[in-house]
């Protein structure tokens, strides 16, 4: 088992609190305020959970520097106000340094209808789907 420090469970709830106000800045028609609040969060506690030099290699690696450069420029965008623009660019930002994460993502959805618990689940929503 991996063990997890003390900051890095600090660094979870920052960036849950990142995704939330995110989310609720859209929620209230693209809140610029909401929004800056939700991208600060976000990346201290990204920051916090991985570390900062891991952080920064992350964001900085030569094929990844344009989603990058996109991801902040989104991030700037909003704090200076502009958050549909901001949050277009930090949008495709975020899915161009996160590409290669997705196939994995989506593996595991698949995989997921082989644990015991999800499998009922899966079966139980299929079964309602299917009544409709």
């Amino acid at each position: 088992m991996i063990p997890i420090t003390e900051w890095q469970k600090i660094g979870v709830g920052i960036t849950g609190f990142g995704v939330f106000f995110i989310l609720f800045g859209v929620l209230l028609y693209f809140d610029s305020v909401l929004l800056a609040f939700g991208n600060l969060l976000f990346l201290s506690g990204l920051s916090l959970i991985i570390g900062l030099r891991r952080t920064l290699s992350f964001f900085f690696q030569r094929h990844k520097l344009r989603g990058t450069g996109f991801f902040l420029g989104g991030v700037a965008i909003v704090l200076l106000r502009w958050p549909l623009l901001g949050m277009l660019l930090e949008t495709y930002g975020f899915f161009s340094l996160f590409k290669g994460f997705f196939p994995v993502a989506f593996g595991f959805l698949g995989n997921a209808s082989n644990i015991p618990f999800l499998s009922a689940l899966f079966r139980r929503f299929q079964g309602a789907t299917s009544m409709v």
